[in-house]
């Protein structure tokens, strides 16, 4: 099953089309989701899922993110879109952009934060 497919049967509407994947909705459920993303570009093809939870699971990533001075992006949709993944899969091609604009948000809080900014 493709990523695309397993989205859209989360999300509960088998017949959205390629079109309203690109522009998804902000998600129905409420609670909170969280999703750790690695990438070693000497290692890997594409970033890959470290951890991913909602809930309780979280608010526990989101505190080591904090207690490691790992930048965190809000982006609820892309949490949703993520959630449909497991821990050590890659990322599919659907989402190399948004998560290529995310890793650039982080690699530049990372050059904030070492230079004291």
């Amino acid at each position: 099953m493709s990523f695309t497919e397993r989205y859209n049967k989360r999300s509960g509407n088998p017949e959205r089309g390629r079109d309203e994947m690109e522009k998804p909705k902000m998600p129905v459920d409420r609670e909170k989701k969280a999703i750790a993303l690695g990438y070693d570009r000497e290692n890997m093809n594409a970033p890959r899922v470290l951890a991913a939870g909602q809930g309780y699971i979280a608010k526990k990533i989101l505190e080591m993110a904090e207690e490691n001075n790992i930048p965190v992006e809000k982006d609820p949709v892309l949490a949703e879109a993520l959630s449909c993944l497991d821990p050590g899969q890659e990322i599919p091609p659907e989402l190399y952009q948004v998560v290529a604009e995310v890793l650039v948000f982080i690699m530049e809080a990372d050059k904030r934060h070492k230079k004291g900014c």
